[in-house]
């Protein structure tokens, strides 16, 4: 009682705010208002096979299913979600979000029968820089729903590329051609395994990671990223 005391006391003075409209938030919401959240540019594609995602993923890689979650539109103010997730040290936003996410494709059966998810790692170098892995905290909010354990140790980064920002299609595919490694891929033999990302924009990042799991047996693949880049 006395936390909730202090906390309420708090933010008379210190108001929680929505990270996309400002507005003083109300108890018990979390990094949005309800109006921001209702306005959520949500992508739906969870809800129809062979959507938008999973065809960027043709003809180069086997894939059970792929989704996004949001649309990464230009000039949008829910732009602000993911860059204060990933240049302002806001990593509990991604946890909040992928529970989000995961709370709403839940009914559609999306996660059935996965077994691990694999965060797409960040180069070592990288990850000092900012603290953390912004997918992994995505991740975590998606297992506080689903219980799907995490293994953010089973695939290395070996290459620090540059950023994919204001690249063309085939500069990002080139510029994450064989960046991963898989440790121990005996442990992931026919698995289905989810390659959790933050955004997609050619899929470019996302398949590489995929490709690490190429020569594991009965290895299964599905994609889920917070957002997609228009």
């Amino acid at each position: 009682m006395m936390k909730e005391y202090l906390t309420s006391f708090l933010s008379l003075f210190f108001p929680r705010c929505c990270m996309v409209c400002g507005r003083p938030m109300a108890k018990g919401e979390e990094c949005l208002c309800v109006c921001c959240n209702i306005k959520l540019p949500r992508t739906n594609l969870h809800k129809y096979p062979d959507n938008a995602v999973e065809q960027l993923f043709w003809g180069k890689i086997p894939i059970e299913r792929a989704t996004s979650y949001l649309y990464y539109r230009k000039g949008s103010d829910f732009r602000q979600i993911l860059y204060r997730l990933k240049y302002r040290g806001e990593k509990q936003v991604g946890e909040i979000m992928g529970r989000y996410m995961a709370a709403e494709l839940l009914s559609s059966g999306f996660f059935r029968d996965l077994d691990v998810v694999i965060p797409v790692p960040l180069h070592e170098k990288k990850k000092r820089a900012r603290g953390y892995n912004q997918s992994e905290w995505i991740a975590m909010g998606v297992r506080a729903i689903t219980g799907i354990p995490i293994d953010a140790e089973a695939v290395q980064r070996i290459k620090n590329t540059e950023t994919q920002t204001r690249k063309t299609t085939f500069q990002r595919w080139e510029n994450v051609d064989q960046i991963f490694m898989l440790r121990h891929p005996e442990r992931f033999e026919g698995k289905h395994i989810l390659i959790m990302d933050d955004v997609l924009t050619t899929g470019a990042t996302a398949l590489a990671c995929a490709a690490a799991f190429e020569k594991v047996r009965g290895i299964r693949i599905s994609v889920l990223t917070l957002a997609l880049a228009e």
